[in-house]
């Protein structure tokens, strides 16, 4: 998906940055079965891969590497028409709506996407659809031949045989595990907000005007001004709690309280238009107090005590006791990482521990100012070493699983320069 979307930024680009070279001097240097290279395209991506890679730009053989490999996306492409691929058109809006909101979220706006490329965003979808059904296409198509490719224990080894002197050294990484704590989630907090939600919705049923209601007491402050109003949305855009109600709804209908991570809401249906809907709401967000933080600190050091006195394993009490709802169940674990790849919080809690060492409790800061505590656990940490076929067996078939794939993709394209027309035109 990631490498998707770099394609098809470039895409953009090139659509804005060469329209005038197209107009003044061009000309055809490729040819692919139906499809044809401009110079422009392959002087732009040249450009491209000089400035992203600091590939350079003297190398007398780069023009022609870059050449080869559009010529072998647009072999691919060729072969996944005959071979009947076929994406569907909510497959390409889906990749379509992905990329504007990629490209919204990077330039802070669709005001200013549209300013950046001089056209509106329906505009930019429809220049845009082409090229994102060629790539979905090619996309499923090695999917289907090289999705499954598996490197085997003896692979893997010989791969291990043949590199092991290139392969440099193998960062630091650490192996950590973690029991959360939400403030938020103390039954006692959590029915003070719920009893002030219901209270609203208790007076809308009455006869409250809704819009009222919310400019006074929504804590949603993007909506509240707007009496609550959220336009026209999508699915996939707010909380799947609040979705799944919202979209439940018919038209003027209120919901009941609905609780997501951003707090409580009361929901009203405006309109239904196909797969979008028109919805208000009033948010009352669940607050923290500085008992339920205290609470939060002092259970989870008590905890710790507990771990430390041999009362219990950590996983054990992960289990139990974590709000952490995607690692409680695997006893806590986040995973193992190399230091890069942590955030500050984690690293200064980290590179503090030594092997099978438990933090205190200490404060982890999310987005949209959620919050919590947890305690740290490091089972154990790898220092930088030379690869080891035992200790980064996960690694090293990582990479053996690629190389055999660019080896059987290498292949491919062979075969289809054999038996798919294409020509350079240098």
């Amino acid at each position: 998906m990631i490498e998707s979307t770099k394609k098809l930024l470039l895409i953009l680009i090139l659509l804005t940055s060469f329209a005038s070279a197209q107009e003044t001097i061009d000309k055809i240097v490729a040819v692919v079965d139906n499809e044809i290279v401009m110079q422009s395209e392959l002087d732009f991506q040249v450009a491209m891969l000089v400035a992203q890679k600091k590939a350079n730009p003297n190398n007398p053989e780069l023009k022609g590497q870059v050449l080869n490999n559009i010529i072998e996306e647009k072999l691919a492409y060729a072969q996944a028409l005959i071979d009947s691929i076929a994406v569907t058109d909510e497959d390409i809006n889906r990749q379509i709506e992905y990329q504007i909101s990629t490209l919204t979220q990077q330039y802070g706006g669709k005001e200013k996407v549209e300013q950046m490329y001089g056209m509106s965003i329906e505009k930019i979808k429809r220049e845009l659809r082409d090229n994102v059904k060629k790539e979905l296409l090619v996309q499923k198509l090695q999917e289907k031949k090289f999705g499954l490719i598996d490197a085997s224990r003896r692979e893997v080894e010989e791969f291990y045989k043949k590199f092991k002197d290139s392969l440099g050294v193998i960062p630091e990484r650490n192996k950590i595990y973690h029991i959360f704590r939400n403030p938020k989630l103390s039954a006692e907090v959590k029915e003070k907000y719920f009893k002030q939600a219901l209270a609203l919705l208790d007076s809308i049923k009455q006869g409250a005007d809704f819009a009222v209601l919310a400019k006074k007491y929504s804590e949603d402050p993007g909506s509240a001004v707007a009496g609550g109003d959220l336009g026209f949305v999508k699915r996939g855009v707010f909380y799947p709690e609040f979705e799944a109600a919202a979209f439940a709804l018919q038209t003027n209908q209120l919901s009941g309280v609905v609780e997501s991570p951003a707090g409580f809401h009361i929901i009203q249906l405006m309109d239904r238009r196909g797969e979008a809907v028109k919805a208000r709401h009033i948010l009352v967000k669940i607050k923290n107090e500085s008992t339920a933080d205290l609470s939060a600190i002092d259970f989870l050091n008590n905890v710790r005590d507990s771990i430390v006195h041999k009362a219990g394993s950590f996983q054990d009490f992960a289990k139990k006791y974590s709000n952490d709802n995607e690692t409680s169940s695997f006893g806590g674990m986040l995973g193992t990482f190399y230091l890069e790849q942590m955030d500050k919080n984690l690293l200064d809690i980290v590179s503090k521990l030594k092997d099978n060492e438990i933090s205190y409790a200490k404060r982890v800061d999310y987005s949209g100012g959620n919050y919590g505590y947890h305690i740290v656990w490091l089972e154990k940490r790898i220092t930088q070493h030379k690869p080891d076929v035992e200790v980064d067996y996960s690694d090293l078939k990582r990479l053996a699983d690629e190389y055999k794939k660019q080896k059987l993709y290498s292949k491919w394209m062979d075969e289809l320069k054999g038996k798919i027309f294409w020509e350079i035109r240098l």
